[in-house]
């Protein structure tokens, strides 16, 4: 943990386990440490990437959070949500390809939480070369992705599971149905 919260720190990529599938991490307030994410994946700049934090109280600090967001967010993170709000100043535009709204995770795994709470927000993505699979286990993990981290942090396999629910609470908008949407669209409804 201590080598993986030093290597973030410098900029660099860390592989670290969710409550889904393992997740590739970068100092999410880093343009070039996010470009890096990029780069290791593959990934188009134009699909945004998605930012984990600790805990609804450290989304906050990069984004502003209306009071919906915010109630929200208190009843339904942590966990396989990602909650698309309004990104602050300190947000770079390669994380959110120029977009003035950012995708939020809290992750629901004691090692990611500690990451995060260590370090700071992370990038938020499955830690897989653009259209592969996204991986349960370290040993799954693409060679590539494995040669771009300069840290590993395995907890063995990860539940899986489809990949988070996507939410514009402010839109009133469910981008993509993933575990609990039907919750998720009933709270839109009554709120």
């Amino acid at each position: 943990m201590d080598r993986a919260v030093a290597a973030l720190g410098d900029g660099e990529l860390v592989v670290y386990p969710t409550e889904t599938v393992y997740g590739l991490g970068a100092d999410a307030l880093n343009a070039a440490a996010v470009e890096r994410v990029f780069d290791a994946k593959g990934r188009d700049r134009a699909d945004p990437v998605s930012m984990a934090v600790p805990s609804v109280a450290a989304a906050a600090g990069p984004t502003r959070l209306t009071d919906r967001d915010r109630a929200f967010m208190e009843a339904f993170l942590p966990g396989p949500f990602t909650v698309v709000v309004e990104r602050g100043p300190d947000v770079p535009d390669v994380l959110t390809a120029g977009r003035d709204r950012v995708g939020v995770r809290v992750p629901d795994h004691p090692v990611a939480v500690e990451l995060l709470e260590r370090a700071g927000p992370l990038t938020a993505t499955s830690a897989n070369v653009s259209g592969r699979g996204s991986v349960r286990t370290v040993s799954a993990l693409d060679p590539e992705i494995r040669a771009a981290a300069s840290e590993v942090l395995d907890a063995g396999e990860t539940p899986g599971g489809q990949g988070s629910t996507v939410v514009d609470v402010g839109e009133g908008t469910v981008h993509r149905h993933g575990p609990r949407a039907d919750e998720v669209e009933a709270w839109l409804a009554e709120h």
